[in-house]
Formats: C-alpha cells, sequence, structure tokens
C-alpha cells in the first residue's frame, strides 16, 4: 500500500470514528432533551453541557474541573445533584470551542472507574435552585469544635486492642467496632441495664470537651454514658430515633476522622442532609431528639459543598444551596456519643414516637407490635416510610446481592422494544433490568438512595424519585416497567396513582409491564416453585439450604421473602385483617391475608453473586458487574434503635444469620458461613443463631384485582395478563 492509498484509508476510518461520535452525541443531546428538557443547539456559544459529566455518574467538581480548565479559563461549573450532567461556561468561545473538539468522545478517569463525555453547546444555562431546607428544631451543629491535638488525644484514649469485654463492653460487630463507657447499650433489647454500670466510665481525655459543653450550654448536666463506634467507608447506619426511656434529652456526637452526610427525616417526609466535617459536635435537642430520625446511608462517596470558589468574582454560595457540589470520598469515621443515662420515664411532648408513652419500641427481643392498615393518607405515608422505604435504605447491599438474573418473560418484553426506544423502569432497585436490552435508551428510579448509588456504580442511569411523582416529561417513554413496587403501597388509591403515574410517562401506543405479588401462589394447579421447594424438605427427598432473603421466583430489585409452606387441601382464603392489625407472615408459607408484613432476615458476610446450592455449598452464581459493593449497618453511632420495620433478636459480635425456621431441623451454620444439615439432634434456642429481621409491608393482589385497577385509569387497555410463578402480570398499551 503506497503512501496515499495509506492516506485515503486513514481518513474513511477517521470519517467512520467521527460519524460514531457524532451518533453519540447526537443520542447524548436527545436523552438530556427527553428527559431534563435540556435544548442544545449546534452553534457555538460559551456555555456547554457536558452529558456523563455529573455528580449522579460518581465524577467529582475536581476531576472535572480540571478537565476543563485545561481547554481555557472557566467561568462558572454548574454540577446538579444527582445528574448525570453538568453544564460548564467559558470566558470565551474559544475556549468553549476546544473543549468541545477535543473532550467530546475521550474518556474522564474517575478514581478506579472511568466516564465517556459528550459535550454539546447550550445558548443559556438555567438551573432552578431547591429551597434550602432549615435544620431540624433543636439541631446545632459546631464545626471546629475540637483541635487536631484533642482529636488525635481522643482517638489514643480508645484502646481497641484490649479484649477486656467486661471493662468497656467492647464488641466486634461486623460493621464496625464499639466501645460501651459507663453503661453498655444492649443491642438485643435497645436499652441500658441502669443497674449495672461499666467498671469503666467516660475516659479522662473526654472531661475537658464535656466541661466546655457545660460552659458553653449545648448540655446542663454531665454524661455518663458513652458510645464510641469506628466505621469504615462505604458503611451506614439505617434511620432511627435514639430510645427515648433510655436517655435524656441533649445528645452530643462527636465525629472524627473523615467527614460524612447524615439524614435527618421528619415523619412528614421532610429530609435535610447534614455535613458532619471531622471535629464537629452536632448537638441533638428537642424536636431533633425526640421526634426526627437520623441516619447515614450506605456509600463511599458523598454530595458535599466545593471548598474552592469557582473564580474570584463568583462567589460560594451560601451554605444550604446545592449548585456548589462535589463528590466526598468517605474514609475511616470514630464518633463519641456522649448521653446522660433517663431515671425516669419519658414525659416529652413527642407521645407518637416515644416509648415511655405508649409508642411502640423501635427495637426488641421479640417482633414488634405490627402497624394498624393506615385509614388516610397520612397513615398510608408514615407506615410506607417505616415499612419500605426504610428497610430498603438498611437491607440494600444484602438485598441487591441476592438480585442476579432477570426473569425470562421480563427479558422478552424489553428486548422486544425497537432500538432507541426509551424505557423508564420505575422503581429499578439495584438496576438488573436496565441493561438488559443494550439498544434501548433506559433509566431507572428508586425510593432508595442506597439501590441508586449501587445502580450508577453499576453504570446505570438513575435517580432517586417517588413512583407516584417521577420527575419525567410525560409522554417521554416508549415503554415502562413496574417490577415488584405497586405491591409496595398501602391503600388501593395509592396503587391507582402508582399506576397512573406510570402511563402518564408512556407516549401513545407506548406498552407498561406491571408484575406484582400473588395472593394465588398455587394457580391452574401449578405451585410456585417455593412452594414446590418446601414439599421437598419436607418429605425427606432433598435437604435443601435456602436463603430465606432471596426470593427466587421474584422477578425485580423489590421482592418478596420465599415462602415455605404448602396450599392445605380444602384452603379457602381469608382476605383480611384481623382486629384492623398487619399480620406478619411466615416466611415460605402460604398467605392467608392480602395485607401483610414479610420478614426480611439481614445475612452479613455473604458475597454478592454467590447462593447456596442444594447440597449447602456456596457456589459463584454470577459476578458482579461492579468491583464496588456497598454494605449496611445495621446500628447506629449514637444508639441503635431503628425504625419499626426491623426488628433484632441477635447479640453483638454473633453474624447475622438468615437461616432460621426454614431449614430442616438441626441445621447449622458452618465455619465456612454455609449452612450443613444434621438429623442427630436439634440446637437448643440458646444456642442457635440469632438474627436481625426487618419487615417489609405488602399488599398482596388477588387473581383479577390488577386487572380490575387497570380499567380505572383513563386512556389505557389492557394487552394481555397472565400468572408468572407466584406473581400476577399484566401488559397495558396506550391509547
Amino acid at each position: 500500500m503506497d503512501a496515499s492509498e495509506e492516506n485515503n484509508v486513514k481518513a474513511v476510518r477517521r470519517s467512520k470514528e467521527e460519524k460514531k461520535l457524532l451518533r453519540k452525541q447526537i443520542k447524548a443531546s436527545h436523552t438530556l432533551l427527553k428527559h431534563e428538557g435540556i435544548h442544545t443547539t449546534p452553534q457555538l456559544t460559551r456555555s456547554l453541557v457536558v452529558a456523563n459529566g455529573g455528580l449522579g455518574n460518581s465524577v467529582s467538581r475536581e476531576e472535572l474541573s480540571a478537565a476543563l480548565k485545561e481547554m481555557g479559563e472557566v467561568e462558572s461549573l454548574l454540577m446538579p445533584p444527582h445528574k448525570p450532567y453538568a453544564f460548564v461556561t467559558y470566558r470565551c468561545e474559544e475556549s468553549a470551542l476546544k473543549a468541545y473538539t477535543h473532550l467530546n468522545g475521550q474518556k474522564l478517569q474517575c478514581g478506579e472507574s472511568s466516564v465517556m463525555l459528550y459535550l454539546a453547546y447550550v445558548n443559556s444555562v438555567t438551573y432552578e435552585e431547591e429551597a434550602s431546607v432549615p435544620l431540624p428544631e433543636g439541631l446545632v451543629l459546631l464545626e471546629d469544635f475540637v483541635s487536631p491535638e484533642e482529636e488525635a488525644l481522643l482517638l489514643a484514649a480508645v484502646d481497641w486492642s484490649s479484649t477486656n469485654e467486661d471493662v468497656t463492653a467492647q464488641k466486634a460487630l461486623k460493621h464496625r467496632r464499639v466501645k460501651h463507657y459507663g453503661f453498655e447499650f444492649r443491642y438485643d433489647n435497645n436499652n441500658v441495664d441502669k443497674d449495672k454500670p461499666l467498671p469503666a466510665g467516660i475516659p479522662a481525655e473526654c472531661l475537658p470537651v464535656l466541661e466546655r459543653c457545660l460552659r458553653n450550654g449545648q448540655i446542663n448536666v454531665m454524661p455518663d454514658q458513652l458510645t464510641v463506634n469506628q466505621y469504615e467507608s462505604g458503611q451506614g447506619i439505617p434511620p432511627h430515633v435514639d430510645t427515648h426511656s433510655a436517655f435524656e434529652d441533649t445528645i452530643l456526637s462527636l465525629s472524627l476522622g473523615a467527614k460524612t452526610v447524615m439524614e435527618f427525616r421528619h415523619p412528614d417526609g421532610r429530609v435535610v442532609a447534614v455535613v458532619l466535617p471531622g471535629r464537629s459536635l452536632l448537638v441533638m435537642k428537642s424536636e431533633s431528639r425526640y421526634l426526627w430520625t437520623h441516619g447515614i446511608t450506605p456509600r463511599k462517596f458523598d454530595m458535599v459543598p466545593a471548598c474552592e470558589q469557582q473564580s474570584p468574582d463568583h462567589v460560594t454560595p451560601e451554605p444550604g444551596t446545592r449548585s456548589n457540589l462535589t463528590l466526598s470520598k468517605r474514609g475511616t469515621r470514630t464518633s463519641f456519643t456522649f448521653r446522660k443515662i433517663r431515671p425516669e420515664p419519658c414525659r416529652c411532648a413527642f407521645p407518637s414516637a416515644c416509648d415511655s408513652q405508649g409508642a411502640p419500641s423501635t427495637l426488641s427481643p421479640s417482633t414488634p407490635s405490627p402497624p394498624a392498615l393506615p385509614c388516610c393518607h397520612a397513615d398510608a405515608a408514615r407506615l410506607e416510610e417505616e415499612y419500605v422505604h426504610r428497610v430498603y435504605d438498611a437491607i440494600a447491599s444484602h438485598f441487591s446481592s441476592t438480585r442476579h438474573s432477570p426473569w425470562p418473560r421480563v427479558c422478552h418484553f424489553l428486548s422486544s422494544l425497537p432500538p432507541g426506544s426509551v424505557l423508564a423502569d420505575v422503581g429499578c432497585g439495584n438496576g438488573k433490568y436496565l441493561g438488559v436490552n443494550p439498544e434501548m435508551i433506559a433509566v431507572g428510579c428508586d425510593r432508595s438512595s442506597a439501590l441508586v448509588q449501587i445502580c450508577a456504580e453499576r453504570g446505570f442511569h438513575a435517580f432517586v424519585s417517588d413512583a407516584l411523582n417521577v420527575p419525567l416529561r410525560t409522554a417521554s417513554c416508549d415503554a415502562c416497567i413496574s417490577i415488584a413496587v405497586i405491591h409496595h403501597f398501602s391503600t388501593e388509591e395509592r396503587r391507582l396513582a402508582a399506576m397512573r403515574e406510570l402511563v402518564r410517562l408512556l407516549k401513545p401506543g407506548g406498552h407498561a409491564l406491571i408484575y406484582v405479588w400473588a395472593f394465588e401462589q398455587e394457580y391452574n394447579k401449578q405451585r410456585s416453585k417455593y412452594l414446590k421447594d418446601h414439599n421437598k424438605e419436607h418429605n425427606g427427598k432433598e435437604n435443601l439450604t435456602k436463603n430465606t432473603s432471596e426470593d427466587r421466583r421474584e422477578p425485580h430489585g423489590k421482592s418478596a421473602i420465599q415462602n415455605s409452606g404448602h396450599l392445605e387441601e380444602g384452603y379457602e382464603p381469608v382476605g383480611k385483617v384481623t382486629d384492623g392489625k398487619l399480620s406478619v407472615h411466615t416466611n415460605r408459607t402460604a398467605f392467608n391475608t392480602q395485607d401483610v408484613l414479610v420478614p426480611w432476615h439481614l445475612k452479613e458476610g455473604k458475597k454478592p453473586g454467590e447462593e447456596e446450592s442444594g447440597d449447602g455449598v456456596k457456589r459463584n452464581k454470577r459476578k458482579e458487574k461492579s468491583k464496588k459493593v456497598l454494605t449496611n449497618q445495621t446500628r447506629t453511632d449514637s444508639n441503635p434503635g431503628l425504625s419499626p420495620g426491623f426488628d433484632a433478636s441477635m447479640s453483638p459480635g454473633l453474624r447475622l444469620d438468615t437461616d432460621d425456621a426454614t431449614h430442616s431441623p438441626g441445621s447449622k451454620p458452618s465455619p465456612s458461613g454455609t449452612t450443613q444439615t444434621s438429623s442427630s439432634h436439634l440446637k437448643s434456642e440458646s444456642e442457635s443463631h440469632l438474627t436481625a429481621v426487618f419487615h417489609r409491608y405488602y399488599h398482596v393482589f388477588h387473581q383479577g384485582e390488577l386487572e380490575q385497577l387497570c380499567s380505572q385509569v383513563d386512556g389505557v387497555k389492557v394487552q394481555s395478563s397472565y400468572h408468572d410463578q407466584g406473581n400476577w402480570c399484566v401488559i397495558l398499551e396506550k391509547d
């Protein structure tokens, strides 16, 4: 090949590469327009939108800013929270042209991963700043409360090498190390034994800090109990309220080491995210201590305000604004939580959340008192917050590790969509359906920020949203799926509203696939697979070891526990809730009511992508797409009282075991963490592993109920309906 021919080949190759890049740019612009209403322009301007360069794609401000500044002087960089894009404005059009030319289609390295950037010009940058939410009443954050020298002294005062548990009640829990001083916090009853103080009181190194709090008025009495927790990167704690009857009003939480973000939630749905820098003191009093839950979402990165100013004439936004954000990688964080033991019952002004005044305890050694069915919208929202939303945030990592293989009939629906179709997966869980058909444009949303974070780490486009109000444009989707989601809504009105929201998103002629859990686990004389498995166990044909937290028959990221029972001959479903209270469903048994609480047995130490085979030996089913796996923390750095959806009947230090009564008699954990079945003896209750149990609300659907609900939605028709391994399913078509 001579030189001229070689140049021609290179020109053709460049042309193909340029065409491919152009197609991807157009696709990115189309996605931004469809889902975000962002209009791009072919004309040169000083401002560009950077697709894939957003906080929602785990791109930090520092990483993106460094690449953009190489092209010229940046006037402003706007990175909306949770979004997969950013806006950059240059001082001059020449710099914008250089960025457009050199960064388009280029990979940006972001820590261990990378993203491909696609840039397009925009005429203007508009972003509606979310209103700043004030801190909860009684909450005060004092930054730099201790000096670096004091921080070092405090950390050195905690001797983690000590093994004398009788002195400081040190526990080596799965996801943290914990020490108690003054009094031991008991994780089996969510309280303290006030008559049994520990030999080790609060360390002397803490006294100068506490005396300063007394002088400054943060507290009016010296604390007598200290809990020290140490967390590694990626660990979190579920939302909780510290037990009223255990401790007095004011609680102090001193953060040492790495910064983190703590979320405060009010029962009415308000959420306030508070950045806790290292060496800061958080003071919780009154409403913030008694009524608001506080927790930390398990993830490796937090969105926090950026430290740097964008340019000399651009002032950093006030605290509380959300446009000047960046990602902060979590590190090791140690919290010192100081409390005063309460000698008398609590008489606070918040009886609805007070265990001393009749409210159910958030943590008890036995199953918590089940809630009643909601009688109004506010009751329904509270029930779902406590028994759905909080639970999924708490179990997200374990939950995701049990959701591997997409269901065949859901895959068939997705694979039948034409190339270029826009899909919305509402309630996407860990995103296992977002990558089924690579020729479609798929976006997911979920109420659990922890699950959305897992989606982002796997490279999927997902955002946090309630299924009742999805922030996508009307008629913007060719297809929608709602897999194992609508059954979590606790009233017919809310289930209907969720269905109408799906239909709103569809274009005319678009299709929606909906799966809900079925009351009828035996259909057309065929039992669901898990009922067959149960029969095998009871007939003695096989000794099966099951992970009770994974329902291999439920299709999606938001699924129910496997049942372990068989339908009795002549069984008549009751379908009513007794005494207005929800019943707790027995795992792997037939349903006898439609509205139930289904247990989730939190299992730690089980690797993602592994499940147990029939002989009790773990085998790798499939490797996770992501190298990063979020871990969950089921205790708190101030008090491990959890949401009412949580039930703990475990001892600290023991592995949280999901292998419960569904095992064959005599089953016991092996040293490797798998379960071995022995028929020689049955372990006593005191010897058996104890479990951490969460409860999720479900409304299981009777035959025909899903179609009847669809008939109440205008402008849509049921194209087909079927029963798929214990689920009722419909495909809808919009007129």
